[in-house]
């Protein structure tokens, strides 16, 4: 039944009074539960209150899992009848406790669940527009190439990807802010979207592979063991798709952009997570391969301060600075160029965004003569590259597709290269803490 099923069959020893017979009473869980679930099952079939689990000399705690204690299958559990008062009211403060933590958890969930809902129908609200209904001022968002060109994408497809894209940002924006668990939802459904699409367009863009990364980053913020097995295989999913996208030694990184210093992020956080699941499983030979390789990467991609400070003291951004030296190998003089040009690029694509921009706004003031004043409605949205953020979106039409489409726009990275843009600080605390484990 254990196998099958994964419903353990647990040995209970209960109170003298209680044993009818010379039988042994036995009762079937899942082990992935909390005791407390056990206990009220105990409660329930035999008229116990106050009670305590004692397995092999250890009092079982209510609050945590049965598997996470030492219970196994055909355990041998001693139910303790509690007749102390003052025992008793430890475990009434304790119940109490529960009752509260689980009610303030159900409504956290039922608040993540409405957040969910709401950036669901907010991009679903943004997918229906492309750009070619001028008579209605919506923003929209716009698929591009790493070069700012707009992709032709057929419109089924394109609505399903600019849903993938948007639950993928929610859930980057989400982890930002370290809430793990809201963030995993958001980057799950953005997994399942994704899954829509063929294979090749899948493994031609590193938007796949990231998410992926994403994904295992929260399994780790959030100490979730039971996924290892779906952690390591979204990690070789990762590295596939890298290997594709970028080609062997990103060859094809190199030639489209013309360094690969920013995308190494990518590749020392990937490693770092395979060393945390090899030493997981017990292989720490490859657990420290990876680390050396991470720590490696590490050495070369961690910002040089000094160098910081003089960068951003010429009237860069901290991430600007943190990309060009990266994208430049440290060097700092290039790495002025390199921003330079990034920003002459990004005034240009700028420039013929707002053209295309003010070329809608003239054909709708064109076709629709009337007393409202078009151009201070108008916001527009071009995804995923730098752009002017846009006002907060009015159409005249329903109040609340409104503000959910503002929620929605609020999530979306103002860079390109934002998930590029790592500081390494948790990654530098992981390497630490992998050291620590293999020493």
């Amino acid at each position: 039944m254990f196998q099958e099923s994964n419903m353990a069959t647990l040995e209970l020893k209960l109170p003298s009074d209680l044993r009818k017979d010379l039988t042994t009473n036995h009762i079937q869980m899942r082990l992935d539960v909390l005791v407390q679930e056990l206990v009220n099952r105990i409660r329930g079939e035999h008229g116990l209150k106050y009670i305590k689990l004692i397995l092999r000399g250890k009092t079982l705690s209510a609050g945590q899992r049965l598997d996470e204690q030492g219970v196994k299958n055909n355990s041998k559990i001693m139910v303790m009848r509690v007749t102390d008062p003052k025992l008793i009211e430890q475990l009434q403060k304790e119940e109490e406790e529960r009752t509260e933590k689980e009610k303030n958890q159900e409504e956290k969930k039922e608040q993540q669940d409405r957040s969910f809902q709401r950036t669901r129908k907010g991009f679903q609200i943004l997918s229906k527009r492309d750009g070619s209904e001028d008579h209605f001022p919506m923003p929209y968002l716009e698929i591009a190439d790493q070069k700012g060109n707009p992709l032709q994408i057929p419109h089924r497809e394109r609505k399903a990807l600019i849903l993938a894209m948007g639950y993928n940002e929610k859930g980057r924006s989400l982890m930002k802010r370290k809430q793990y668990e809201n963030a995993l939802c958001h980057l799950l459904e953005a997994d399942q979207q994704f899954r829509k699409f063929d294979s090749t367009l899948l493994t031609s863009v590193d938007n796949y592979a990231v998410l992926q990364l994403d994904i295992v980053w929260c399994y780790k913020a959030l100490e979730a063991l039971s996924y290892l097995e779906d952690a390591k295989s979204r990690l070789q999913k990762a590295e596939d798709c890298f290997l594709r996208c970028y080609g062997e030694q990103q060859a094809r990184l190199q030639m489209i952009k013309g360094n690969t210093g920013r995308e190494q992020v990518l590749f020392l956080r990937l490693y770092l997570l395979q060393s945390l699941l090899f030493y997981y499983e017990g292989n720490a030979a490859q657990a420290q391969d990876k680390l050396s390789k991470v720590e490696s990467l590490y050495g070369r991609l961690c910002p040089d301060s000094e160098k910081m400070t003089q960068l951003m003291a010429r009237g860069f951004s901290a991430s600007e600075a943190r990309l060009g030296l990266r994208a430049c190998q440290g060097d700092l003089n290039q790495a002025e160029i390199h921003i330079n040009n990034c920003r002459q690029e990004q005034e240009e694509l700028k420039q013929r965004e707002r053209q295309k921009r003010r070329g809608r706004m003239e054909n709708m003031a064109a076709s629709h003569r009337t007393d409202r004043d078009v151009n201070r409605d108008h916001g527009f949205l071009y995804s995923p590259f730098e752009r002017d953020v846009p006002p907060p979106f009015t159409s005249y039409n329903s109040t609340e597709d409104d503000k959910l489409v503002n929620e929605v726009l609020v999530d979306i990275s103002q860079h390109e290269e934002d998930y590029l843009d790592l500081t390494l600080e948790e990654e530098s605390q992981l390497i630490n803490t992998m050291k620590t484990y293999l020493n």
